[in-house]
């Protein structure tokens, strides 16, 4: 937030909108406390946003920023007040869902419930009222209001207390009841789907709203399918995965089981929100959701995304899990719905991905995928693993090679560096020493490691596997001078998406400079 406030001063019109996004829940429910009307009440906001960004400048400190707006925004409400003499309408006549697919009953029934919600709301004392509205409507985490309203943390949840009691005691009727459950549950019913439980951790721990499912797989690695739920597709993908990575496959299916059946519950919430990134890693998964997403009859569920390749203040963002637990608090609210045309491209994305015709990964990159603006960099990362046209090298082994010929000779170092300069990929530690061990081996391998110690894997622990020394063979500098085709060593043998590619004569390779899949013709001579 800090940084989009310094860039906003510059005059950047990207950090402004990503203010107002972020800003804009807490604003509407300040004006509407004090205006009681909804449409004045979003006229002050716009105000007030205007008055904050000409005079941005007088902000000393940027921390100040949530009560400084706030001020900023009663002012507004104050000279509405003096000049204008209005009608009010009721909250919840805007706050009515949609009422397709509803019988006429059903309409009046939850008119009246919700009528009767924010009436009650309304009697509250104004500090109860509003801490109500940010926190159970709007969705802000407690720290966020804490800094918007200028209260500390305690006296803030006490607020929250004693508006949760008056109500208890208010809201008597059944129907009203359950009303209050899903505010005291954190308002809308809302699900996090996120990619690891570093991040499903840190959004427990910092009060954001909601169920969070961490969904654990690794679609960049290993055999996929368009159908990953077909038993067989999931028994030969949990063999594969338990020979090359030592993941059980008992645990492996028994995971997908309990998180597919998870996602099958999806209707029991309002919102569901897809926290991901910008590397393969993510995009795999965030177009596997969209495809199955599609698949579905939404109803009433509103999706949601958010999807960043960047964080204000860290110079090579890597992922969500860099982020603290405050960081990733400020990033609540900033998701977007996720409309029709992200549901079709994620899935042409995913059945792309999963085909095993070669044409059909290369058109990933031909497509429109501007709905999903890291999809096509992810992409081109994961073609790029096929064997290049110059070397018969994936840009994995390419990468490693070279960084231990430049004398980067320690596995965890190498880790690092390679994980570095192939960000986009988002390859963790046990792909990575898959690889790495596939270049140690055969009769003449690329690489030479010194030492007994085993590769880790999924169960097992090396600490000494760190002091293990690599040197690049000849074989290996012949190839990365291209004298060589690695094709010929017969260790090819990997999955890149749906496509098995393997033996001496790959019929397809990737032209690292045009970026291009190419047909070989199986012309690759091994002599």
């Amino acid at each position: 937030m800090f940084q989009w406030i310094e860039e906003a001063r510059e005059g950047s019109r990207g950090a402004q909108e990503s203010l107002v996004r972020h800003f804009t829940g807490m604003a509407l429910a300040v004006a509407y406390d004090k205006l009681q009307d909804p449409h004045l009440a979003e006229d002050a906001v716009q105000e007030a946003f205007t008055e904050a960004f000409a005079n941005l400048h007088k902000l000393q400190d940027p921390r100040r920023f949530p009560g400084w707006f706030k001020v900023i925004v009663e002012r507004q409400c104050y000279r509405d007040l003096r000049r204008k003499h209005f009608q009010m309408v009721p909250i919840h006549e805007v706050e009515l869902p949609s009422e397709e697919q509803r019988s006429l009953e059903s309409v009046v029934e939850k008119r009246e419930m919700i009528s009767k919600l924010h009436a009650t709301i309304a009697d509250l004392p104004s500090s109860m009222r509003i801490a109500v509205q940010l926190y159970y409507f709007q969705g802000y985490s407690l720290r966020e209001i804490s800094q918007y309203l200028d209260v500390s943390l305690p006296a803030l949840k006490k607020r929250l207390f004693d508006a949760r009691r008056k109500l208890k005691n208010t809201l008597h009727v059944a129907d009203f009841v359950s009303v209050f459950t899903d505010l005291y549950e954190g308002g809308r019913r809302m699900l996090h789907i996120v990619n690891g439980d570093s991040v499903g951790d840190k959004l427990k721990q910092g009060n954001i709203q909601g169920d969070i499912l961490v969904w654990r797989e690794l679609y960049s690695f290993g055999p996929v399918f368009k159908r990953m739920d077909e038993p067989d597709h999931r028994r030969t993908r949990a063999q594969y995965l338990e020979q090359t990575l030592g993941i059980p496959q008992k645990e492996y299916i028994e995971t997908c089981e309990s998180q597919e059946g998870k996602l099958q519950d999806f209707r029991k919430y309002d919102e569901i929100v897809l926290w991901f990134e910008h590397d393969l890693f993510d995009q795999t998964m965030l177009a596997y959701l969209l495809h199955w997403f599609k698949e579905q009859s939404l109803g009433n569920t509103k999706l949601s995304l958010l999807c960043i390749g960047a964080y204000p203040g860290i110079e090579l963002f890597r992922g969500l899990g860099q982020l603290s637990t405050e960081q990733l608090e400020t990033l609540s609210g900033t998701w977007h719905e996720i409309g029709e045309e992200e549901l079709m491209l994620g899935s042409r994305l995913w059945e792309s991905y999963t085909s095993d015709l070669p044409e059909k990964h290369q058109h990933m990159l031909e497509m429109d995928s501007s709905a999903l603006p890291f999809a096509r960099d992810a992409f081109a990362a994961h073609l790029a693993r096929l064997p290049s046209v110059n070397n018969g090298l994936g840009i994995i082994e390419q990468t490693t090679l070279e960084a231990v010929a430049g004398g980067t000779d320690k596995p965890h170092e190498l880790f690092r560096k390679v994980g570095d300069q192939l960000h986009t990929l988002g390859m963790g530690d046990l792909e990575y020493w898959y690889y790495l061990a596939k270049m140690t081996q055969g009769s003449d391998p690329l690489l030479l490691i010194d030492g007994t110690e085993p590769f880790p894997d999924f169960k097992l622990s090396v600490p000494q596997f760190q002091d293990r020394v690599l040197q690049v063979t000849n074989r290996g500098r012949d190839i990365l001078d291209g004298k060589v085709d690695y094709a010929c060593t017969g260790m090819i043998d990997k999955w890149v998406g749906g496509l098995h590619v393997q033996g001496e004569t790959p019929s397809w390779r990737w032209n690292p400079e045009r970026k291009f899949v190419e047909r070989t013709d199986n012309r690759t001579d091994c002599r």
